[in-house]
C-alpha cells in the first residue's frame, strides 16, 4: 500500500473525486424542480411527492455516520467504485420507473451511493494534503458544491420544458457511468485500512437515532411541533441516539468516535457549521415562498433570483480556502457571519414591493459570507484532530450539519407559520409576509450568536 501511495497522481484522484461529488449534488438539485411534473404523471399529492427529497435526506443521514467504519475498513478505490455503482443503479431505476413507489426506491438507492461518497471525498481530500494546505483543497470542494446547485435548477427547467422529468435521470446516468469507469481504471487507494468490525447494534441505534431526529424535524415545520408524529419521531431519535453515544464511548472500536468533541476547536467549528448551514438552508426555503406566494414571481424568476448567490459561493470557495491557509479561520468566520447577519436583517425588512434585483443582491452578499465559512470551518475543526480521527471527524461533521440544517429549517418555517396565523385578520399575502419577516428576524439573532462564537476560533500552529 505504501508503494501505491507513492505512485498515484494526486491531481487525477482529486479530479475523479470532485467529478463524483458534482454529479451527486447536481442530481439532488435537479429532482427538486421535477416534483410538479412527477406529481402529474403519477397522480400523487404534494405530501407523497415530498418523500422523493425526504427519503433521500433520511437515507443520507443514516448512511453518513456509518461511513467512518467503511473508510477505515475498505480501500478508498473500492469504496468509491461501490458508491458510484450503487448511485448509477439508482439513477437507471429512476429513469425507467413505472410507478411512484419504484421511483422512490430509486431515490433511496441513489442516496446510499451519495451518502458514502461525500464523506469519502472529504476524508481523501484531507488525507492527501498537509494541514497547512487543506484550506485550498477544501476550497475546491466548495467550488463543486457551489456550482452544482447553481446550474441544477436552470438545467432541470430546460430539460423538463423540452423533454420530460425522466430526461433528468437519463442526463445524470451517462455522466455517473463515465466517472465510475474513471474510478475503476484510474483511482488509487490513499487511506489506511484497519481490521475493524461493524457493530450491528450500533448500526440499529444509529439508524433510529439520526433517522428519528431528521424525520421529526423535517416534518415539524408543516405538521406542527405538537403533532404525535413529530413528538414520537424526535423522542425515538433522542433515546436511540443517547444509547448509541453511550455504546460508542464503551466500545474499543466505535463505529463513530464521539471523542472528536474532546477537541475544543472541533466542537466550536461544528456548532458554527451547524449555524451557518441551518441559516443557509432556512433562507433558501423561505425566499421561494416569499417570491412565489407573496409577490407572485414565476418559478423561473425564483430560480434566477438565487443563481448569482450560488455562483459567487462557488467562485469564492477556492479564494477563501487560500485565505484560510494563510490566516486561519477566526476572522473569516467573524467576517462571514457579519455579512450573513447583515443580509438577514435586510431580509427581515422585505416588503410587498421589494424588487427581485434587491433580493438577489442581498442573497449574493449572504453567500459571500457563507463561502467564508462553509469549508474553512470544517477544515479548521479537522485540522485539530489526529490523522486517525479524520474519517470520524468528517462523518460527524456531515451528520451534525445535516441534522442542524433540518432543525434550523423546521424552526424558521414554524416561526413563519405561527406568525402568519396570528396575522389571520390581514390579507393572506400580508400574513405570510409578516411570518417571513419574523422568521428572518430569528435567523438574524442566530447570525449574531455566530459572530460572538466566532471569537472562540483559534488557529492551530502546524
Amino acid at each position: 500500500m505504501i508503494a501505491e501511495k507513492q505512485s498515484f497522481n494526486r491531481n487525477l484522484i482529486i479530479g475523479i473525486l470532485l467529478s463524483a461529488s458534482f454529479v451527486t449534488i447536481l442530481n439532488q438539485t435537479l429532482i427538486i424542480i421535477a416534483i410538479p411534473p412527477i406529481m402529474i404523471d403519477f397522480k400523487i399529492d404534494p405530501s407523497q411527492a415530498q418523500w422523493l427529497t425526504t427519503a433521500f435526506m433520511l437515507t443520507n443521514g443514516i448512511l453518513i455516520p456509518i461511513t467512518a467504519f467503511f473508510i477505515e475498513r475498505f480501500s478508498s478505490k473500492h469504496l468509491l467504485v461501490a458508491a458510484l455503482s450503487i448511485f448509477s443503479l439508482g439513477t437507471l431505476i429512476g429513469a425507467l420507473a413505472p410507478s411512484f413507489s419504484v421511483l422512490l426506491l430509486a431515490r433511496i438507492v441513489q442516496a446510499v451511493g451519495a451518502g458514502i461518497m461525500m464523506p469519502l471525498m472529504q476524508t481523501v481530500m484531507l488525507t492527501l494534503f498537509p494541514p497547512e494546505k487543506r484550506g485550498s483543497a477544501m476550497g475546491l470542494v466548495g467550488l463543486v458544491t457551489g456550482f452544482a446547485p447553481a446550474i441544477g435548477p436552470t438545467l432541470a427547467g430546460w430539460l423538463i420544458v423540452h423533454f420530460s422529468w425522466r430526461s433528468l435521470f437519463y442526463t445524470v446516468f451517462p455522466v455517473a457511468l463515465i466517472v465510475l469507469l474513471l474510478a475503476i481504471f484510474l483511482m488509487k487507494n490513499v487511506t489506511e485500512q484497519k481490521q475493524v468490525k461493524i457493530d450491528l447494534v450500533s448500526v440499529v441505534f444509529s439508524t433510529f437515532g439520526w433517522g428519528g431526529l431528521l424525520y421529526g424535524f423535517s416534518i415539524a415545520g408543516t405538521a406542527g411541533w405538537m403533532s404525535a408524529q413529530v413528538i414520537g419521531a424526535i423522542s425515538v431519535g433522542v433515546v436511540a441516539l443517547y444509547i448509541f453515544i453511550v455504546r460508542q464511548l464503551k466500545l474499543k472500536q466505535p463505529m463513530l468516535e464521539f471523542r472528536v468533541f474532546h477537541s475544543p476547536m472541533f466542537a466550536v467549528t461544528t456548532i458554527l457549521s451547524v449555524l451557518v448551514f441551518a441559516i443557509m438552508v432556512g433562507t433558501q426555503t423561505l425566499l421561494p415562498i416569499y417570491a412565489q406566494d407573496v409577490v407572485s414571481f414565476t418559478a423561473l424568476e425564483s430560480g434566477l433570483m438565487l443563481l448569482p448567490g450560488a455562483l459567487i459561493m462557488g467562485v469564492m470557495s477556492p479564494v477563501t480556502g487560500k485565505i484560510f491557509d494563510k490566516f486561519g479561520g477566526k476572522w473569516l468566520s467573524i467576517s462571514g457571519f457579519t455579512l450573513i447577519t447583515t443580509a438577514l436583517i435586510l431580509y427581515a425588512n422585505l416588503s410587498l414591493d421589494t424588487s427581485i434585483v434587491w433580493i438577489a443582491t442581498i442573497f449574493f452578499i449572504m453567500m459571500i459570507g457563507v463561502s467564508m465559512m462553509m469549508m474553512p470551518l470544517m477544515t479548521a475543526g479537522i485540522n485539530d484532530l489526529p490523522a486517525h480521527l479524520i474519517a470520524h471527524g468528517t462523518a460527524m461533521s456531515n451528520t451534525i450539519r445535516m441534522v442542524g440544517g433540518s432543525i434550523g429549517t423546521a424552526i424558521l418555517v414554524s416561526v413563519m407559520s405561527n406568525a402568519s396565523l396570528q396575522s389571520s385578520i390581514q390579507p393572506t399575502t400580508q400574513a405570510t409576509m409578516d411570518g417571513i419577516q419574523n422568521a428572518f428576524l430569528i435567523a438574524s439573532i442566530l447570525g449574531g450568536a455566530g459572530i460572538l462564537l466566532s471569537f472562540r476560533v483559534k488557529r492551530k500552529k502546524h
